[in-house]
């Protein structure tokens, strides 16, 4: 019931379903049930409250259970939220196989860990899942779909089907890789972004802002495939017309770096200025971040629907 959790049921709890929240400390479960009310009057009061339902007819939704076999009695979907510790979520599931049924998904928040090294020898196997959220999912809807070599395809088209119900965004992956893809591609933009800061070819904050001001905003509503499209006359005449420019560039990209050291301390020095490394200032600057988020949730469901 952390910050994850409590993000997925008010999510759950948004598309009209019963959530059982499971934690092993009644204390922190009556602090996230208070933490989800808060939230959602929030968000009532300020018009962005997902799902058709009013704030209290989804509090209502939502218990609280400090026994595991009683929290996944009747559950037909169950998502872990533990942190991302592979022996305490192998424990986990370890636990949950024993007592589920044939039916029950059984899903994991992971965002790194491979589901071979998550699922593997148990007998349900078949029903297990790796649903990867992007942190705070309630506002940021995409959803990893990433099965175990053993999944049943019924479990994926089932898991993906719910998260759409729900108003998530489920992308597929085909099979897993270490990252999955949203981590691929972040680290593949902060590894170019260390680079040019320890090359000295930018500093850290104009850094930021090329892709705040600049690739940001295009990424906020297409990804890079669908603007290669529309930059050109479609996908294949971008590849004639760049192709050769880009291999160039991408040629001059140095190692993996070490994310320590003298670009460290200038990426650090430039940030703390900006946003003080002092609790009550981050916590400020993740608000303001979190209504941005809201605010552009808002204009791409507006825009869906106009």
């Amino acid at each position: 019931s952390g910050l994850i959790g409590r993000s997925w049921a008010m999510v759950f709890a948004a598309g009209g379903f019963k959530v059982k929240l499971y934690d092993i400390a009644q204390q922190q479960l009556m602090s996230a049930l208070e933490n989800i009310r808060q939230q959602m009057k929030e968000m009532e009061k300020l018009g962005v409250l997902k799902g058709a339902l009013s704030a209290e007819q989804q509090l209502a939704l939502i218990s609280v259970c400090t026994d595991l076999k009683a929290a996944v009695e009747g559950a037909t979907f169950i998502q872990e939220c533990t942190p991302e510790n592979l022996e305490l979520k192998k424990k986990i599931f370890g636990q949950l196989d024993l007592i589920v049924d044939d039916n029950v998904i059984l899903s994991s928040s992971t965002s790194c860990l491979l589901p071979s090294k998550l699922f593997t020898g148990l007998k349900h196997v078949k029903q297990c899942i790796v649903s990867h959220p992007v942190n705070p999912p309630y506002f940021v809807p995409l959803v990893e779909i990433v099965p175990h070599p053993e999944t049943d395809p019924s479990t994926t088209e089932r898991t993906y089907a719910l998260m759409k119900k729900i108003g998530q965004s489920p992308v597929k992956l085909n099979r897993e890789i270490e990252g999955f893809v949203l981590n691929r591609l972040q680290y593949a933009v902060i590894s170019e972004a260390w680079r040019l800061v320890g090359e000295g070819v930018i500093s850290p904050t104009d850094l930021d802002l090329v892709m705040s001001d600049g690739l940001g905003m295009r990424y906020a509503f297409i990804g890079p495939l669908e603007t290669m499209h529309l930059n050109a006359e479609g996908v294949s005449n971008y590849c004639e017309r760049y192709a050769e420019g880009m291999r160039l560039v991408l040629n001059t990209f140095g190692p993996v770096p070490e994310f320590s050291g003298e670009t460290a301390q200038k990426v650090s020095k430039a940030l703390s200025e900006k946003i003080p490394v002092v609790p009550k200032v981050l916590d400020a600057r993740r608000k303001w971040r979190d209504e941005c988020l809201i605010g552009l949730a808002k204009l791409k469901t507006q825009m869906k629907s106009d």
